[in-house]
């Protein structure tokens, strides 16, 4: 009698794939502020690895327009500007809206996911998990895109909201009566899924990215 294989180990992440996530987390949640020159050795020795794979990990950050590359000198963390956010905001509202189109012929199944989703967000809140609740809320919208079947649009949607998070998404998550907010445009968009009105579903994902634009906005 053959006797089961045991389970596969996780594969632990490159030193390439560490430095990037550090760098990465460390930029989005402004340890590293935009405007701060950075050398590869500080990187290397806070992220724990050497500078070769710093060096692959600032690449992928440059192609993503986190930082620009200095030879001999670091990297700068690109500062946010106005023009970035309405760039990103108006890239996150052509995203969402086109994946909102094509998903209302399946939004039985859609509805039940993001009930899911907005139940979870709820509970963060009640918790007063602010991390958890930003998490429930990214996957409420990344449901709304991931099932537009598209995945070069998915991995865009993904890249854009990291940058929002740079941009003082944390903040104004805090904003006071923001998460009530969020929580009853979240309902309202469920509600929408219940009846057969495309335009109405679409009219309320535009309204909910344009809300929060206006907050992110204000912070600036």
């Amino acid at each position: 009698m053959a006797h089961p294989s045991p389970p596969a180990r996780p594969v632990a992440p490159s030193a390439a794939e560490r430095a990037y996530q550090h760098l990465k987390r460390s930029i989005l949640e402004q340890v590293y502020p935009g405007g701060l020159l950075i050398s590869e050795g500080e990187i290397a020795e806070a992220a724990g690895v050497s500078r070769t794979p710093v060096r692959e990990a600032l690449l992928r950050l440059e192609a993503e327009g986190l930082v620009a590359l200095y030879p001999k000198r670091g990297a700068l963390i690109r500062p946010v500007c106005a023009r970035e956010i309405a760039d990103v905001v108006e890239a996150r509202r052509l995203v969402e809206l086109h994946a909102a189109e094509r998903v209302w012929p399946r939004r039985a199944q859609l509805r039940a996911d993001l009930a899911r989703w907005l139940d979870r967000m709820r509970e963060a809140h009640a918790a007063g998990d602010v991390t958890a609740l930003m998490a429930a809320d990214r996957a409420f919208h990344a449901t709304v895109v991931e099932a537009a079947g598209n995945e070069i649009l998915a991995e865009l949607y993904h890249r854009l909201r990291d940058r929002q998070v740079r941009m003082g998404e944390a903040s104004f998550r805090l904003s006071p009566g923001w998460a009530q907010v969020v929580l009853a445009e979240h309902a309202a968009q469920l509600a929408t899924l219940d009846g057969d009105d495309q335009q109405a579903w679409l009219d309320s994902v535009a309204a909910h990215v344009d809300n929060a634009a206006t907050v992110l906005r204000s912070l600036r």
